[in-house]
């Protein structure tokens, strides 16, 4: 019996999973997937979580089943490389692998700063989302909030928010000179003129001090706030830190043209783990997905695998409330509504395929 373990049922283990089911499992091949939550998680949606404008259920889908596919959901105490095994929290038994899918995701990049761990919401897990969605919904007419962050996550945050509680006082801290500096100055033009329009402060060259319960201090200036959002960057998954497999300056996991790690060509790494020259997305954790799942789907039918061909991603959608927005589409900057309804598409599509 071959065994293969995915850890993760993020958009790189999900698909890597269902392009293996796709292709036809050998009958001397089991999948375990190990994942915290007993379903697969829409992150690119968890804002809406945070901001309290869409329901648990909208933003998660059910796992496929499969006789030869089981599901452990707890969490991972230790992933143990020498002796190829998997040690996970509440199970007495230890779970073995002879192939290794590891697609555990990024958590926050505190940098540091003093009290923003201990201090600030999150979105990075679903947990996170719910915790910062009942922070926020919890709040007081004229209540304070404050994004720390003006990337993709901080933006569509902060945005839906505002929609969602149009009472709320709500404040972004942008370390540059503009937000979305990986996007066209139309759209950074655009997201500014927006939040102008809609009463958001922005703060640009922002540097935060420190954090505290009831505050952020940022360029010696103390706001007092009632709820911190931290959106200001991520790094791989703590277990992943901890491999001792040769990293890149983000700590992520260096791979080859397969997907491997040379050390170790029984594992696989996928999505925000593993090095890569494109910026982590769901979509780029997608392809990733696939294309292992080619590479397995071969050499478990006992097969030379083909090269995985140059990643070529489609662009990127963001998300200003219900009905404005921003992207990149046919390598060209779109704002307003047309990337809105794209990106509810590319939604739909998901939760059915």
């Amino acid at each position: 019996m071959k065994r293969l373990v995915i850890l993760g049922g993020g958009y790189g283990g999900l698909k890597a999973l269902l392009t293996l089911l796709d292709q036809g499992l050998p009958k001397d091949v089991h999948i375990t997937v190990i994942d915290r939550n007993p379903y697969h998680s829409l992150k690119t949606e968890f804002y809406t979580i945070a901001a309290g404008t869409e329901a648990d259920k909208n933003v998660r889908m059910e796992f496929p089943k499969h006789e030869q596919v089981d599901y452990v959901f707890t969490e991972i105490n230790q992933i143990d490389i020498e002796n190829e095994q998997i040690l996970i929290k509440d199970y007495r038994e230890i779970i073995s692998y002879d192939y290794l899918i590891i697609g555990l995701g990024c958590e926050d990049n505190y940098h540091g700063i003093e009290g923003a761990k201990e201090y600030t919401e999150s979105v990075q897990t679903f947990g996170n989302a719910r915790g910062a969605g009942f922070a926020v919904g919890n709040l007081n007419a004229y209540g304070k909030v404050t994004v720390v962050g003006a990337g993709l996550s901080g933006i569509e945050v902060a945005s839906e928010i505002r929609e969602s509680r149009p009472d709320l006082n709500i404040r972004l801290l942008d370390r540059g000179e503009t937000v979305l500096r990986a996007f066209d100055k139309k759209i950074q033009d655009y997201v500014e003129e927006w939040f102008a329009s809609n009463d958001v402060e922005v703060l640009h060259s922002a540097s935060v001090g420190y954090v505290e319960k009831d505050g952020v201090c940022n360029n010696g200036v103390c706001y007092i706030n009632d709820v911190t959002i931290w959106t200001a960057g991520v790094r791989p998954n703590y277990l992943v830190r901890e491999l001792p497999f040769k990293k890149d300056d983000q700590d992520k996991i260096v791979i080859n043209d397969f997907y491997q790690v040379p050390e170790r060509q029984n594992v696989y790494v996928v999505g925000d783990c593993a090095s890569s020259t494109f910026s982590p997305s769901a979509q780029l954790a997608g392809q990733q997905g696939e294309q292992i799942g080619e590479v397995l789907a071969s050499l478990l039918n006992d097969k030379e695998p083909a090269k995985p061909k140059e990643i070529k991603l489609k662009g990127t959608l963001g998300s200003l409330g219900k009905s404005d927005g921003f992207g990149n589409m046919m390598q060209q900057p779109v704002t307003g509504r047309l990337p809105r309804l794209a990106k509810s598409g590319v939604l739909w599509l998901n939760k059915r395929h």
